[in-house]
């Protein structure tokens, strides 16, 4: 059964940061398979808002890299199909430009204060449904909403610390590419495919 975990990241610019589909099938355990899409930050800002998660003590802050999730845990029966589908839809997407800026909460329903997407969120919506289809089709518990979790489950005083300190953090980036994750056997969101937008 799928379960949240936590992601672990691959140095792009490493051999083997970017697998193949062979390889990813190669090393795919068997059993239940669990997928996850997200969208990376460029270092600069990933390391800011690992930093202020850490600074709202936070415990996933060293753990969970900065992201902006488009598929949340989804069962896939078919890891080929699940794979092709992810690149179609990457091959059909041009880059767009992110920007981050303003807090919000999901409080009282889920612990977390998050960055507002502003510039970029339909875009993220609209990758959000064409991922969300095919082998990857399901039921959500809630609507979609992209944002970048800052405080996630800690006391109610840290969690208004980041709303309110972080009220005026704004960043812009430019968004190429998005990553497709596994739910490995111990709990760790595994890249499997760094998916480059238009390739």
């Amino acid at each position: 059964m799928c379960q949240p975990g936590f992601l672990k990241t691959v140095n792009r610019n490493a051999p083997g940061g970017s697998r193949s589909l062979a390889a990813a099938q190669q090393e795919r355990p068997e059993g239940n398979l669990c997928v996850g899409v997200i969208i990376g930050f460029p270092d600069p800002v990933a390391q800011e808002l690992q930093q202020w998660r850490e600074s709202f003590g936070d415990p996933m802050a060293g753990i969970v890299p900065a992201h902006i999730t488009l598929v949340t845990t989804t069962p896939a029966t078919d890891w080929e199909a699940t794979v092709e589908h992810v690149r179609e839809v990457a091959r059909a997407q041009r880059p767009f430009s992110v920007t981050i800026s303003g807090t919000g909460s999901f409080r009282p329903v889920s612990p977390v204060v998050f960055v507002k997407v502003t510039e970029g969120f339909e875009h993220c919506v609209r990758l959000h449904e064409k991922l969300q289809t095919g082998p990857l089709e399901r039921d959500l518990p809630f609507p979609y909403h992209p944002h970048v979790t800052v405080a996630h489950d800690v006391g109610e005083r840290s969690m208004d610390e980041a709303e309110e300190r972080l009220e005026e953090y704004r960043r812009s980036f430019e968004v190429r590419s998005m990553g497709l994750y596994e739910h490995d056997d111990d709990g760790v969101w595994q890249l499997r495919e760094e998916l480059p937008f238009g390739g």
